[in-house]
């Protein structure tokens, strides 16, 4: 069984474009693989606090000093981590803002992001633990901001999203650019073949 994490992290409900095209994996992949499980975990309509200081007081305390205080303020950041360590596959629903990523997304990525889980500081710098995970980036921009774009020094999100998430450790990682949707459906109609050619590969992968 192939074990699919959904993240989204768009505020708008009806006409998301990153959200219809995370609807899409998600269904070719469970029609090809009736077994897989899918988790949803949605940022842009029940949003997650912003990371405070209590907060970080607690990621930097040992486990065995917690109080119970601490305990519950990093039960949400426990789910975030859980969710991505069960995952085989995670798939981020990502809207260009402001060149670069929502605010509710990178609320989940300070959740997940935190010392002593998905990664660790040793003699030789930080080593994330995530690992052998696969991850699909599906991002909505209104403009071209691919290589070679004139604008393609404005795109804050892929840089961005890769960084991080290889810093925990998940380095095996795709995007899947749905350009100019403001537009037209061109950039649309391409993230959708792209889609599908991921989803037929990656069940044929998972037999």
């Amino acid at each position: 069984m192939t074990n699919i994490l959904i993240v989204n992290s768009s505020p708008n409900p009806d006409n998301s474009v990153s959200r219809a095209l995370t609807a899409q994996f998600a269904e070719q992949f469970q029609t090809a693989k009736p077994d897989s499980r899918v988790t949803q975990r949605d940022v842009g309509l029940t949003p997650i606090p912003h990371v405070d200081q209590d907060m970080v007081n607690a990621y930097y305390t040992p486990p065995e000093d917690w109080s119970a205080e601490q305990v519950g303020v990093l039960a949400l950041s426990d789910t975030i981590v859980n969710e991505v360590e069960a995952a085989d596959i995670i798939v981020i629903g990502s809207p260009m803002h402001n060149f670069g990523i929502t605010s509710g997304l990178k609320a989940w990525i300070d959740h997940l992001a935190r010392v002593g889980r998905p990664f660790n500081y040793t003699e030789n710098g930080p080593v994330g633990t995530l690992g052998g995970r696969k991850v699909f980036v599906i991002t909505a921009r209104g403009g071209w901001y691919h290589e070679g774009a004139p604008a393609a020094a404005m795109d804050m999100q892929e840089p961005f999203l890769r960084t991080v998430l290889g810093f925990v450790g998940l380095d095996d990682v795709t995007f899947v650019h749905a350009e100019g949707v403001t537009g037209g459906t061109a950039g649309i109609d391409a993230a959708e073949a792209e889609i599908a050619a991921i989803t037929a590969t990656e069940t044929v992968r998972a037999a």
